[in-house]
């Protein structure tokens, strides 16, 4: 099956069956390494990419659910030089630990963040509810999430 999406804001075409895992895709296809794969079972959110800009788990998806469709993975979010708020706050309140989890957690934030730019906590946990940190860095995740959103509506390019 020939698949046809955006992936990154670049024009991708796979020739593989479409019952492919999208993670599997992006990572042995299209070498991408920001989703990560965790569970497979979409309970732990480290495959966490956007869909159309809604946060979506790549690991049960089948890569025919994203034909025609726009994909952004970590990789598609900002850059080195230009950070998405989210990328800059999670280096600057060191908010990880073993970094495993927060390409997930980061593109379920970005996701929280365009629809909402001004969540209040209890919105950020509900948005990163179906993402796990097993280092227990939630605190830290929260106010890097807090901070982002503080930078965005500020204006504040940082």
């Amino acid at each position: 099956m020939t698949v046809r999406f955006t992936l990154n804001n670049a024009d991708v075409q796979l020739d593989v069956p479409g019952d492919t895992p999208l993670l599997y895709a992006l990572r042995n296809d299209l070498g991408l390494n920001g989703p990560k794969f965790g569970c497979g079972l979409a309970q732990c959110g480290a495959c966490t990419i956007l869909v159309d800009g809604k946060a979506v788990q790549s690991c049960v998806l089948p890569l025919s659910g994203v034909d025609g469709r726009r994909v952004t993975t970590l990789e598609g979010l900002g850059t080195a030089d230009k950070p998405h708020p989210l990328q800059r706050a999670v280096i600057e309140l060191q908010a990880m630990q073993c970094g495993y989890c927060v390409s997930g957690i980061v593109m379920s934030a970005a996701a929280l963040l365009a629809d909402n730019p001004r969540p209040s906590d209890k919105e950020i946990r509900d948005a990163l509810d179906r993402n796990l940190c097993r280092c227990g860095s939630h605190v830290r995740i929260l106010r890097a999430v807090r901070e982002a959103a503080a930078q965005a509506t500020s204006g504040d390019p940082k």
